[in-house]
């Protein structure tokens, strides 16, 4: 077996270990609860500490497979047929910051070597970090090797590496302005060419924590502290569960039974259409998934039943995003890691004004099913009867989500864990949809999404420290301060900045390096409450998925149904109206947010 197959084989069965244990240890601590036995010892730290293992194995196999995070469709991670000068320094300036972050990361380890802390009993905070150093090595290996065939070029890679080894340690290099922002430049310019978002923001990280003389262990003691956070488990494993029932059958099961319930309805496939995007977008947690898994599906048969090609294209490219404001929303987990909010008022809170989305898009197919003149299908109580008989074991999925969650018996992490459990045995065992064989795979797949997204989580907390270490919300807040004294002013401005945003990077970026810009902001109006933050800021994002002319939405609609992009913009433009009057009700409305949470408390 060659060396690279070996690697990638030993890399594969890493990846499910880390899976396995990640959902076996809660789902034995709820067992063990049970029969009033003693868990595993130390069992919530392990499981915390296995996301920061996933998120570095998947970070590997999304670098494996060119499916990292990146502001092009085009992976820079390959031979070019034809020299390009841009995607060439691309690759030698991401090969350098993955050099610099695997140094920052093994020195982390050394100090934690050196003072050594128990996690768990025999199991050393210093062994379970060791990943991080490990992870960047495999994925500076990778770029190696991918990037080009050519030993020439390779190995020029590397003297390029080496070379900044020297100037890194060069004072004169280190203290020159003009260097630091033409560095910065080079970075920049290499995202525009497919540079990975987590490297580049890692870039910049590395740049100005070296010049400010910040040993550079600081990035990855930031990767660290945020992947490990408690409830940050619930990614990979809400995002598994829905990768398995994306692989079955499930959603044809759940599409027919709404069909039947809704069909009689003028718009009613539609409607349909609208509540199993959310189902599957709150599930998988990526905005786009709905277009690119279910659009083969859904668009040819909104056209049969007589819609036009431009209605249908404009609600599969809006239903891509919806679902991010209901729960288990891993957009809604990771702002509440960050800006350290209770996940549990967030999933209430969304809840609401994400009903409110889905019910406005649903009265809008409505109206379109009349004006275009769509036949209805004739409403029949034993054909919902058959549907809910077949698809009953998914349907209550999330009412066992919702237990779990506002319940009390689990925890988020053992709701989670359980319900990968749960889903794993209706597909295999109940519907035999799929066999224990397909896990690998769905397995590794999860893997790649989660590690895109968590590598970025960790390296971008990272160059937040360095602007909170600058001062930078301070400075904003004393700028809004001096500036800004209505808070209706303020929440406009802030919706318009996070309209910019949402076009321009993915909600997980948006989130760690926005979100803690903007809540030290709170304090200068107190009443606006931290969830109706929350719910504003999510679904600003969401609308800038819709944004023309770069939101993610338009370009992945266009790639999947090969529309060019001004066609992709009318058929979306009545939708991204619609949501912009969602999102200011939303915005000056607090009681669509709050009015459950205070009904509850």
């Amino acid at each position: 077996m060659k060396f690279r197959e070996y690697v990638n084989r030993s890399e594969n069965i890493l990846t499910i270990g880390v899976f396995s244990i990640l959902t076996i240890f809660p789902a034995v601590e709820i067992f063990t609860r049970l029969l009033g036995r003693p868990g595993i010892p130390a069992s919530p730290i392990l499981v915390q500490h296995m996301t920061l293992w996933i998120g570095f194995i998947g970070a590997v196999l999304a670098t494996r497979q060119n499916k990292l995070l990146s502001l092009t469709r085009v992976p820079l991670f390959s031979p070019d047929k034809v020299f390009n000068n841009g995607r060439w320094i691309a690759k030698n300036v991401s090969f350098v910051v993955i050099g610099a972050l695997f140094w920052g990361s093994i020195s982390l380890v050394m100090i934690e070597y050196n003072y050594p802390i128990q996690i768990s009993p025999g199991v050393y905070r210093w062994f379970i970090q060791l990943i991080m150093p490990l992870g960047f090595l495999l994925i500076a290996f990778q770029i190696l090797i991918k990037s080009s065939k050519d030993n020439y070029l390779r190995i020029l890679m590397l003297i390029i590496g080496f070379l900044f080894i020297i100037i890194g340690n060069n004072e004169a290099f280190r203290d020159n302005t003009y260097f630091l922002w033409i560095s910065v430049t080079f970075i920049l310019i290499s995202m525009v060419y497919g540079t990975p978002i987590f490297i580049g923001l890692g870039g910049l990280a590395v740049l100005f924590f070296w010049h400010d003389y910040t040993p550079i262990t600081a990035i990855s003691a930031e990767t660290y502290r945020i992947v490990v956070s408690p409830t940050l488990p619930t990614i990979p494993l809400f995002t598994l569960a829905g990768y398995i029932l994306a692989e079955s059958k499930s959603s044809e099961r759940i599409f027919h039974l709404f069909r039947a319930a809704f069909g009689w309805i003028p718009g009613g496939t539609p409607i349909v259409i609208v509540f199993l995007c959310g189902f599957f977008t709150a599930l998988t947690g990526g905005s786009g998934v709905a277009i690119l898994a279910l659009g083969g599906l859904l668009f040819p048969l909104l056209k049969k039943e007589g819609y036009s090609e431009l209605f249908s294209l404009g609600l599969i490219t809006l239903a891509g995003s919806l679902g991010l404001l209901f729960p288990p929303s891993l957009p809604l987990i990771i702002y509440g890691v960050t800006a350290r909010v209770s996940i549990k008022d967030l999933f209430i809170g969304g809840l609401i004004p994400g009903i409110i989305i889905a019910l406005v898009i649903a009265a809008y197919s409505i109206f379109q099913g009349y004006t275009q003149h769509v036949e209805r299908q004739s409403f029949s109580l034993q054909k919902i009867i058959k549907e809910l008989k077949n698809s009953y074991w998914e349907v209550i999925i999330p009412v066992l989500i919702l237990f779990g969650v506002f319940g009390g018996y689990t925890t988020l992490v053992e709701t989670s864990a359980t319900l990968v459990i749960y889903v794993l045995l209706v597909e295999v065992y109940v519907y035999k949809d799929l066999k224990l064989n397909d896990m690998p795979r769905i397995i590794l797949d999860c893997a790649t999404l989660i590690g895109g997204v968590l590598i970025i989580l960790g390296v971008a907390m990272g160059f937040t420290s360095y602007l909170v270490d600058a001062q930078i919300p301070m400075l904003l807040m004393d700028w809004v301060e001096q500036n800004i004294s209505s808070k209706y002013v303020f929440l406009l401005l802030l919706n318009i900045l996070l309209l910019v945003v949402g076009c321009l990077m993915d909600i997980f970026s948006a989130i760690i390096i926005i979100v803690p810009l903007i809540t030290p902001l709170i304090s200068l109006f107190p009443d606006i409450h931290p969830v109706h933050l929350a719910v504003i800021f999510i679904a600003n994002l969401e609308l800038g998925y819709l944004t023309p002319p770069v939101g993610m939405n338009l370009f992945l609609s266009a790639y999947r149904f090969e529309k060019d992009m001004p066609t992709v913009y009318k058929a979306t433009l009545p939708f991204f109206l619609l949501s912009v009057l969602i999102v200011l009700a939303i915005t000056y409305i607090p009681i669509i947010s709050l009015g459950l949470l205070k009904l509850l408390q």
